[in-house]
């Protein structure tokens, strides 16, 4: 498999928690399809204290994996919004 391309992309979204709608991260995202994963070296800013878990209501909604040999979160379906 090939891995993430190194120029990491322009557009940068706010991730928040579905259910309290505190800020989670602030992403560097490429492409228009849904929020799936997370590489972690394309996180801007991360306002979580625990891996994958919400700092406001404790809601796990990402899971540490490896993707094509790059570490990254594996995004729970329908647990963040992303604007």
């Amino acid at each position: 498999m090939a891995k993430p391309r190194k120029k990491p992309p322009l557009r940068t979204v706010q991730i928040s928690c579905n259910k309290c709608r505190a800020p989670l991260y602030k992403y560097r995202k490429g492409g228009k399809g849904a929020l799936v994963k997370c590489f972690i070296e394309r996180i801007v800013e991360d306002h979580t204290q625990a891996v994958g878990v919400c700092p406001a209501c404790g809601q796990e909604f990402a899971r540490e994996t490896m993707i094509r040999g790059t570490p990254a979160y594996k995004i729970i379906g329908g647990k963040v919004m992303v604007k």
